[in-house]
């Protein structure tokens, strides 16, 4: 597939994912739900905080979809431009440590990362390229996906609340002449709950193991984990992971980790 395909197939994308959520959105204060009843009584802040939440949800995902997941640079790439303060938090590899090159970008390739081919780049600590967002999910912008997990969750549970309080069904035609745009709206909010339910509790549960989706679905094909005595070289204990996870600011040298050079957060 080329470049410029894989462009376009992302537009399209975050196109069709802004349309659905304001057009569901929109179907919710079109029919009789509660979000409608009460911005007709007057009583405003409920329906404001739920456009104020759809507008989060739709800027987060933009963000998500449109920052660099981790993409690994080359020596040189990463030096250019880089003051002071940056060279610091980047990551430096313990001394007898080599790293292997990809044999798609010829790049050296930190532990963890994974070359996609979709978007042409090795990622550092891969989790899978999602096509919804249509980027990788890598270790710069991955906890920032699941906080949009989360928020995207607030925002469909909310909507499927007001939508079941908007339906009330008859056996007539005109009925579904007069409520099919909200029942189909019911019927994508119940769909994606499910689905973003599904995803963040097991994006949640692999953070806690300090693992990946690539490397929980490939572990007996990835080289430092099928040769390690441990089944998982990364786990540091669920606080530990989640501090690393959420709140450290640099990049993490993975391979002190693997060889136990460092236990303390990098």
């Amino acid at each position: 597939m080329g470049q410029g395909a894989v462009r376009g197939g992302g537009y399209l994308v975050r196109v069709a994912h802004t349309g659905i959520s304001w057009g569901v959105a929109l179907a919710l204060f079109l029919h009789r739900t509660d979000l409608r009843k009460q911005e007709e009584h007057g009583e405003l802040l409920q329906p404001l905080i739920f456009v104020l939440l759809v507008l989060c949800s739709v800027l987060l995902y933009f963000v998500v979809s449109l920052m660099d997941p981790g993409f690994v640079e080359s020596d040189e790439e990463e030096k250019v431009g880089m003051n002071e303060e940056q060279r610091v938090m980047m990551p430096q590899f313990p001394s007898n440590v080599w790293l292997r090159r990809c044999g798609y970008c010829m790049l050296k390739q930190p532990m963890r990362a994974k070359h996609c081919q979709l978007c042409r780049h090795c990622v550092r600590r891969y989790d899978h390229h999602c096509p919804w967002i249509e980027n990788c999910v890598g270790e710069r912008n991955h906890p920032l996906f699941i906080v949009y997990l989360a928020v995207q969750l607030v925002v469909l549970l909310w909507a499927f609340h007001v939508a079941w309080s908007g339906l009330y069904f008859e056996q007539s035609w005109e009925w579904l002449q007069h409520n099919i745009f909200l029942l189909l709206s019911f019927v994508v909010i119940a769909i994606f709950t499910i689905v973003v339910m599904l995803l963040l509790v097991s994006h949640l549960y692999l953070v806690s193991c300090n693992t990946t989706t690539w490397e929980f679905m490939s572990h007996h094909r990835i080289s430092y984990l099928r040769h390690c005595e441990s089944d998982n070289p990364f786990d540091q204990g669920v606080i530990l992971n989640l501090w690393r996870f959420f709140c450290a600011c640099r990049l993490v040298t993975w391979e002190k980790i693997y060889f136990q050079e460092d236990r303390d957060p990098v």
